[in-house]
Parts: structure tokens; C-alpha cells; sequence
């Protein structure tokens, strides 16, 4: 059923006037916000900077006289005394925070932690001030944290566990299922979706989507567009952010990818801002739980197909209806055994209107498609999909007449690496906008700083005020911080590869997971020959520690 919720309309991207081109030089980007570490001291200032907080209080304590205790009735009436109060929280993707306190006695204790994965530590502690823990796990996941306390003056002991969750999730790929479709009432009631009002989609239970869900990866399009406007995605029962996920126009067919957290009931939120009803379309192919699957591994983009020159395929426009596929593991970094890629799919001289659809080998086609295009037109639009049991993918031309393809890939994923996702929390947040500040001049490139044990960012990019054609690339800076800071950072080589492709007059937007270099930072380029906005709308990022 269609949900209406009153929202105020956001007013569409304003077309600007384009500055003269001026000398390409890095501008910084804002801090990104998750470097505001969350308290690891505090249980309640944790949970005021949004951190999920696990509590077991001192009413679970379980005392028992020590096994040695010659006296046992003082040692039992000891070890009523004595008590746990436990705390903890995630402070990274793998990476927890334990805060104890001891009560009923004066006496030095010997504490000793069991972390549930196998591993122990033993710490000196008293009553006067909490025992602060720090522990990483190998795998993300559920685990049950013991403590024990031993007062060796009366030789009593006190139990007492809690159960805590790692803030990272590792993903499980999907084959592409349509969750939502407006138009025949797939997964909602039949009926465009009306200006300045949401609708929501069903994540848990599709498929093989399980309960424990944490956040899944959606390719949202929209269609039958009437005004210009955005679509704003969230996890249902979050804050409604002021990011934005699919930008449009007045008769446009435009998708996006974007990976969202899912709200408690299992379900993500639509929000249609504009004055405008539209169609809306969403396609999953993975989802992201708190248990050991697949983690991330970020690489420089890198061409895998181009028929316009016969790379990776045959040379030639793909036919109308017609398919081909690509070898993905084993080539360009992409190791056997991975389970899903990460990709920039691109088509280009296309003779008419259609789509572009995206799955495993071994599979018929299914109904979902990745990338909406018309005749003429150069779009991209990113795409994370399973790789089939033969380590290929397969793209099918869903158009009648012929087209050329373009796929970057991005990064991988495989049980082999422990690059667990992260998103910003309580929702995605906005950390650049260059609308407020100056444009990006032509041929030139903003840059991001690296953030320590990030594999890599999830990031949705918008450029909007275009007088012209072009594309952005994003890339890894080796140049390090410290060089931007003191002035002796090189220009980096232009990137050859494309992220987001625009003409003039035209808001795009396209999500990129973009590897940072090693302690270095990630690169925004403008390649066209006009000035720019670029938007930057932070979304997550993948934690290896």
C-alpha cells in the first residue's frame, strides 16, 4: 500500500552560468564526517553521538564463592556484594569498545575477558574507576563478551555478559530481483508515486533477503516524469537526510545505484521531492548482514570493455536484443573465487531509446534493468553484480537497435577480504557542495583526504550548472596530506577512466565507491572544458579494521 507523508518541496538544481576555464589546482574537500570519532569512554555520550550501545546491568551479575575460599560463608556473603555493569559499542567496522564497572567491594580485582572469539584477556581493575577494553574481531558479527571478576582477598567471583554486534556488514550478492515497480503494482499498489509524497519498498524476505538485513544495494529508477525533482532513499523509521539519490526532469528515465541502510521493519523509504508524480522502479542485487560472507576490495579503475575499439568484446555496436559476455574473475585484478564486481557501466552512440541490463553468467536475463538510455545519449550508471559460477557476467542490449558499451571496473568482492561496510550514521550526509563555495573549473580536480583502514568511500556524486558536455572522473591521489598542506603536492596523472558523463543543461548524478590511494587521498576530476558544480553526498565507507 502507498504510504503519504507531507514534505516540504526541495527546490530542483538551478542551471548556472558557467565561469571561464581557469589553471587546473586542487581544492580540498570538507572533512568527511565520520572522522568525528564516536566517544569510546562514555556509554551515554556514545549513544548521544549515535552509536548503537549493548547493555547488560548489574541485576545479571552472577556470583558464586571462589573454589578455593576457606571460609565460605564469608566468601558467599562476599560475592553477594560484588557486581558488573557491561557497556559496549562498535567504534569501527570490526572494532568494539567495552566499558565495565565493578561494585561491592574495595578490594583489587583480577578480571578477566572472554571476547566470544575464541580469544581471553586478563586485566588488573578496582572499583574506584571503570576497566576500559578495546577489542577487534577477525569477522564481523554477533558475539557475547563474559566478564569475570575475582576479588582474591575474599576469593569470590562475579559473571556477567553482554551481547554486542560490529559495526561493519560483509555482503552477500543477489541475483538482480525487481522489488518495486509503480507501474504494474510490483511490490506496491498499482499508481505513480504523487509530488512531495513516499512510497516504500519490502527489503527482508525478497528473495533470500534475511531478517538481520543491515542495508542492500538497490538500483532505483524513475520514469514518467511530469517536473523536475529528486528522489530521496532511506531506511524506514530513520531521519529522512538531506542528500539526494536519483536526480530528474520533465520527461526523463533516470536510474541510480545506492546502498542504504533498512530500517527496522525491513523496509527502505522512498521520497519523491518534487511538485511532479513519477514511476518508480527498484532492482536489488546484494545486501549486507552483520555475518562473515564477502568484504570489499577497492581497485584503480580500470577498462575492462570497450566495443567501440574491440576491448573485451567483440569489436562493433552490440546488436538491438542482442547479448554478450565478459570474463570478470581472473582478469584485471579481479581474483578467482570473488563473488560480486563492482562496475561502471556506460553506453554511448546508441541508435534508439532503451536499457541496458547487467547479471551472472549461467542465468536467463532477468526483468531488471541497470542503465536507462536514449538514442544519442552517453550515460553511466554504477552496478554491483553477482558473478556467475564460470567467473563471468553477462550484458544484454534491451534496446532494438544497436549501442556501444563501456564498463570500469571498480573493485570486487571475496571472502578473502575482511573490508567491511560502514554506513554514515543515523543517515547519509552531505560534505561537499561546491553551489555554496565556487565551481569546479574545467580540466581541473578536487581532492578528498584518506581516512586511516578505509578500503573505500561509498560516495553518490551529483554535477549540476553544465554548459557543455563531459565527465567525471574519480580516482586515487597518491600525493599524502601532508604534501597538500605544505605545499608540494604534484598534480596526479589524469585518470582515463569515467564515473558520471553529462550535456550541457543536464543534473547527473551516479554513485562511485572510490578507493582512496595508500595514505594518500581520492581525486574528483572535471574533465570537461567548462566550470562545473560537483556535489558530494557521503554515504558509508569500507572499514578494515
Amino acid at each position: 500500500m502507498r504510504k503519504r507523508r507531507l514534505v516540504i518541496a526541495a527546490t530542483a538544481f538551478a542551471a548556472g552560468v558557467g565561469l571561464l576555464p581557469g589553471p587546473a589546482q586542487a581544492q580540498p574537500v570538507a572533512a568527511d564526517p565520520h572522522k568525528a570519532a564516536v566517544p569510546d569512554t562514555d556509554p551515554a555520550a556514545a549513544e548521544a553521538a549515535g552509536a548503537e550501545v549493548f547493555s547488560s546491568l548489574e541485576d545479571r551479575t552472577t556470583r558464586t564463592p571462589g573454589p578455593a575460599a576457606k571460609n565460605r560463608a564469608a566468601s558467599a556473603s562476599a560475592a553477594d556484594a560484588l557486581s558488573i555493569r557491561l557497556h559496549g559499542w562498535g567504534t569501527s567496522a570490526h572494532g568494539v569498545f567495552l566499558h565495565s564497572t565493578f561494585r561491592g567491594t574495595e578490594n583489587p580485582l583480577d578480571v578477566t575477558i572472554a571476547w566470544g572469539d575464541g580469544t581471553t584477556e586478563a586485566f588488573p581493575a578496582g572499583t574506584d574507576r571503570p576497566l576500559e577494553s578495546r577489542h577487534s574481531y577477525a569477522e564481523v558479527g554477533d558475539y557475547t563478551i563474559t566478564v569475570t571478576a575475582t576479588d582474591p582477598v575474599s576469593n569470590t567471583q562475579a559473571t556477567n555478559k553482554v551481547a554486542i554486534r560490529t559495526k561493519g556488514s560483509d555482503f552477500t550478492p543477489h541475483s538482480p530481483l525487481r522489488l518495486l515497480d509503480t507501474r504494474n503494482g510490483t511490490g506496491v499498489e498499482k499508481g505513480k508515486v504523487p509530488g512531495n509524497w513516499y512510497t516504500s519498498v519490502k527489503v527482508t524476505g525478497q528473495g533470500t533477503v534475511p531478517d538481520n538485513v543491515t542495508a542492500v544495494v538497490l538500483n532505483l529508477t524513475v520514469t514518467n516524469t511530469t517536473d523536475s525533482g529528486h528522489i530521496i532513499a532511506s531506511g524506514s523509521g530513520r531521519t529522512k537526510p538531506d542528500t539526494s539519490s536519483v536526480n530528474y526532469g520533465p520527461g526523463q528515465t533516470v536510474p541510480n545505484l545506492v546502498v542504504m541502510p533498512v530500517g527496522s521493519d525491513g523496509r527502505v523509504n522512498l521520497d519523491n521531492i518534487g511538485w511532479g508524480s513519477v514511476d518508480l522502479i527498484v532492482d536489488m542485487t546484494g545486501y549486507f548482514t552483520p555475518a562473515a560472507s564477502s568484504g570489499y576490495k577497492a581497485l584503480s579503475p580500470t577498462r575492462f570493455v570497450d566495443t567501440r575499439e574491440g576491448k573485451g568484446a567483440a569489436k562493433g555496436q552490440v546488436s538491438g536484443q542482442g547479448s554478450f559476455g565478459v570474463q570478470v574473475a581472473g582478469v584485471g585484478g579481479v581474483p578467482k573465487g570473488a563473488t560480486a564486481v563492482a562496475l561502471n557501466l556506460t553506453v554511448t552512440n546508441p541508435h534508439e531509446a532503451g536499457h541496458l541490463t547487467v547479471h551472472p553468467s549461467g542465468q536467463a536475463t532477468p526483468t531488471a534493468s541497470n542503465l536507462n538510455f536514449t538514442a544519442g545519449q552517453t550515460v553511466a550508471n554504477s552496478v554491483i553484480v553477482p558473478i556467475g559460477p564460470d567467473g563471468r557476467i553477462v550484458v544484454r542490449n534491451g534496446s532494438w537497435k544497436p549501442a556501444d558499451v563501456v564498463i570500469d571496473v571498480n573493485g570486487y568482492y571475496t571472502p578473502d577480504s575482511n573490508a567491511a561496510y560502514v554506513p554514515n550514521h543515523p543517515t547519509p550526509a552531505r560534505v561537499l557542495d561546491t553551489r555554496e563555495s565556487k565551481p569546479l573549473a574545467a580540466r581541473d580536480y578536487l581532492h578528498r583526504l584518506n581516512v586511516p583502514n578505509v578500503e573505500a568511500f561509498v560516495l553518490n556524486t551529483t554535477v549540476t550548472n553544465t554548459t557543455g558536455s563531459g565527465h567525471l572522473s574519480v580516482a586515487p591521489d597518491p600525493n599524502s596530506p601532508e604534501q597538500y598542506e605544505n605545499g608540494t603536492a604534484v598534480p596526479p596523472a589524469r585518470p582515463m577512466s569515467s564515473n558520471l558523463n553529462w550535456t550541457a543543461g543536464k543534473t547527473v548524478a551516479n554513485l562511485v565507491q572510490a578507493r582512496p590511494a595508500e595514505g594518500g587521498t581520492v581525486a574528483f576530476w572535471n574533465q570537461s572544458w567548462e566550470n562545473i558544480d560537483l556535489i558530494i553526498d557521503y554515504f558509508g565507507h569500507y572499514g578494515t579494521d
